[in-house]
């Protein structure tokens, strides 16, 4: 008896062993920002299951359901409703950047994890109530920038690694304008909206710099922010600016530059990087890096990321399931984008004074 005993209890253990584990469920809060199709495009994938889309606009939830051959069932008109009847374990936001908060506020409670679209918050203030809430219910908070996911940056910094300390960082990042390159009415509304966006091209794209640049410096804090913000398209843009530049000053000595614009001749996103005895340029298509004055540049095309810091929704699974930890000054964290937030609020307070913010270190 019990031979027989042990023997069911071993065919139970391997065969609980042996079961699958569920697919990550993730859920979808607004499809107003069109960063959206990237997680509806890939929802088809297998390595998770999107449970419910909540978005207010039916009319808009139709159109990208069939466009991407998706269930009108997913659709819930609110978040409350979606996270009530689907529970996923995690949110991907994609509405107004104005609406991270609401998204957490409804989330933590429920200890739902959050992976918000850049940048983090529509304000410093906003950004520290996402803070405590996910302190207050131990949540992840992560958040996405397309520009996390280019193997080419990591190349530069791989490259770049014995050839002296960072002195200068210049980001560039922007397009010819939102409206210039057609994004939908859903997306302009909001993303030229004081109040919902914060502003323009300054949080559009300066978030990109200064995530990059905090994440070149492994978090380290400008010592001064300033900014030169200009609203050179106000037929186009009346109530928001379309071109920033920010200078950051570091205690290291090293000088952060990041240039976001809604005025460049065409879209672009690229860093360069300088150190004491060479450089590196990259972008999505590659680097090139010159690591002597009597040497010629060197192209490399991009590589491949490494799992699962390779894809926005598969590092968001496997932090929520702690197969990874991020460290504080990697592109989607927490602490990464609080201070990026830090650096977008003194931008504007630096603009409207005219004069250089201190950040305290």
């Amino acid at each position: 008896m019990k031979q027989l005993t042990f023997g069911v209890l071993m065919l139970l253990s391997l065969c609980s062993f042996g079961k699958p584990r569920e697919k990550f469920r993730v859920a979808v809060a607004g499809l107003t920002h069109t960063h959206v199709h990237w997680i509806l495009n890939r929802a088809g994938d297998g390595d998770f299951e999107l449970v419910g889309i909540a978005e207010p606009n039916k009319a808009l939830a139709e159109r990208y359901l069939r466009q991407y051959n998706l269930p009108m069932s997913l659709w819930f008109s609110s978040i409350d409703e979606m996270l009530s009847k689907t529970k996923p374990e995690g949110v991907a936001a994609f509405g107004s950047i104005y609406e991270h908060l609401e998204v957490v506020q409804k989330c933590a409670p429920r200890g739902i994890h959050v992976m918000v679209e850049k940048p983090l918050a529509v304000s410093l203030e906003h950004a520290r109530e996402i803070q405590k809430l996910a302190r207050q219910h131990q949540i992840q908070v992560i958040t996405n920038y397309e520009t996390t996911w280019y193997g080419s940056h990591r190349d530069v910094m791989a490259k770049l690694e014995n050839t002296g300390p960072m002195k200068r960082i210049v980001v560039h990042d922007g397009h010819q304008g939102p409206k210039e390159i057609g994004v939908n009415e859903e997306f302009l509304s909001w993303l030229t909206d004081p109040k919902l966006n914060g502003g323009g091209a300054v949080i559009d794209f300066g978030c990109y710099g200064a995530n990059l640049i905090t994440w070149l410096l492994q978090g380290e804090r400008p010592s001064s922010v300033y900014a030169v913000i200009r609203q050179l398209k106000p037929d186009v843009y009346p109530n928001v600016d379309d071109d920033a530049t920010i200078l950051l000053t570091y205690y290291s000595g090293t000088q952060g530059v990041v240039q976001a614009s809604w005025n460049w001749p065409f879209s672009r996103k690229d860093i360069e990087v300088y150190t004491g005895s060479a450089y590196g340029i990259a972008d999505k298509n590659g680097s090139r890096v010159r690591l002597q004055e009597n040497q010629p540049e060197v192209f490399t095309p991009p590589t491949a990321l490494e799992s699962p810091r390779h894809d926005p929704f598969i590092l968001f699974e496997a932090v929520v399931h702690k197969k990874v930890t991020l460290f504080p000054w990697e592109p989607s964290a927490l602490e990464n984008n609080m201070l990026v937030m830090e650096i977008l609020d003194a931008a504007l307070r630096s603009h409207k004074s005219g004069k250089a913010v201190t950040l305290k270190p």
